[in-house]
């Protein structure tokens, strides 16, 4: 493969490379690059699908081979099987603030989004018979916020995020919000957000797929109620990698699940007909988990040994920083949007540029050997992993970027 080289000045191609290369070298996380299974390709996809890390194929191996074949169903308590939708889930909550107990993993985002949904709606109580659901959400929680309503009899009120604290009333059940806008990349203000559905007496439930293992969330710091995520993108667990469930401590006991299934039963093996919760957040676990992806999940965590997620967030801004600027040098005046905001307080991880013929330049691109994404109509994404891109992929990446564009 090659690179489309734009027709700019070598002053401005060597400045900017420069720049890069002395990034590179002060770089706190370039050794974590190692940790994962990479090419030539410049990968800014991992807001959809992370690299995989190194340590998962002999992980994998020794699930499938060894706790699989040889010991079988022993494994359930050899293997640490039975416990793992909660351990894995104690891995994540330092990724996204959150102290120990308060997380479990299994099932998928959409349905810990309506787990969760449904769970605010009866933590809510009666007489509040409203859900406000983020009008710009990824489809599917939009979806499942409409069938909770209908489910639980509450009218659904879409909003935008910034419309939130203008419409909240004593009739509103609960909220769901995303952190990170998926097409814009645009942050949400969680702190400011959550503590005005707390100051109406609402409940709180965040969806965190686009900005978990990119930034800090700060869920038990903020109070937050309720939160969804996958571990696909930032957390790199792999394809359909299963998601995770937070339920703040404090409202565990009163978390009522429209999905109780015999591993959240307090005495699973009772085989009781009638149900009775477990205690903590075991209360989020339906039925089995799937064990292959969990446990794949749980070695892909462990390139977050020594990693802070405030280290990753700079990192992360300084990456979208310099990115802007090399499409600011390298593109042609007019050919492209920005549609990430320039303000630090408002940028998650992930850039999205809008661009008239956006699905076939990215087709480029990745024929190139810079990897994208396309969302329909008119945007470009590239997401930035900071535990593996650097800042000459960057400058690399808007180079060819400015080529495929210019020709």
């Amino acid at each position: 493969m090659s690179d489309t080289t734009p027709d700019t000045t070598p002053d401005i191609t060597r400045s900017l490379a420069a720049r890069a290369a002395k990034a590179d070298a002060s770089d706190e996380l370039a050794a974590v690059r190692a940790k994962f299974v990479l090419d030539e390709v410049v990968y800014l996809d991992g807001n959809s699908l992370g690299a995989l890390p190194v340590a998962v194929p002999g992980r994998v191996d020794d699930v499938v081979r060894r706790q699989w074949g040889e010991l079988r169903i022993r494994s359930w308590d050899e293997s640490g099987w039975w416990t793992a939708p909660e351990r894995i889930g104690d891995r994540i909550a330092p990724v996204v603030g959150a102290a120990p107990g308060q997380i479990v993993v299994g099932d998928s985002t959409s349905v810990n989004v309506f787990k969760a949904l449904v769970a605010a709606v009866r933590l809510a109580g009666d007489g509040r018979d409203e859900i406000v659901v983020d009008a710009t959400t990824f489809p599917t929680d939009g979806y499942i916020a409409e069938s909770a309503a209908r489910m639980t009899g509450r009218t659904l009120r879409p909003v935008t995020p910034s419309e939130v604290p203008d419409v909240l009333s004593d009739r509103t059940a609960a909220v769901l919000l995303n952190h990170v806008d998926y097409r814009t990349g645009r942050l949400h203000d969680l702190p400011s957000l959550t503590a005005a559905i707390h100051a109406a007496g609402a409940v709180a439930v965040w969806d965190l797929c686009h900005s978990a293992g990119a930034l800090p969330v700060g869920l038990d710091e903020h109070g937050v109620d309720l939160a969804v995520g996958c571990t696909y993108k930032y957390l790199n667990g792999g394809p359909g990698s299963p998601a995770y469930l937070y339920v703040r401590r404090d409202l565990q006991d009163r978390f009522d699940s429209p999905l109780p299934g015999w591993n959240s039963h307090a005495e699973p093996f009772g085989m009781r007909s009638e149900y009775e919760p477990a205690a903590g957040a075991l209360r989020g676990r339906v039925g089995t988990p799937d064990i292959l992806s969990m446990l794949a999940l749980e070695a892909a965590l462990e390139v977050w040994d020594g990693v802070t997620v405030e280290t990753v967030r700079t990192k992360s801004l300084a990456l979208t920083d310099f990115f802007l600027d090399c499409v600011a040098e390298y593109v042609p005046p007019g050919r492209v949007e920005s549609l990430t905001p320039a303000a630090h307080a408002q940028r998650g991880s992930q850039v999205a540029l809008r661009c008239p013929d956006a699905g076939e330049v990215m087709k480029r691109l990745i024929a190139q050997g810079v990897v994208g994404d396309y969302r329909n109509p008119d945007v470009l994404r590239f997401g930035f992993t900071p535990l593996y891109i650097g800042f000459t992929d960057v400058e690399r990446a808007a180079r060819v970027l400015a080529g495929t564009l210019a020709g």
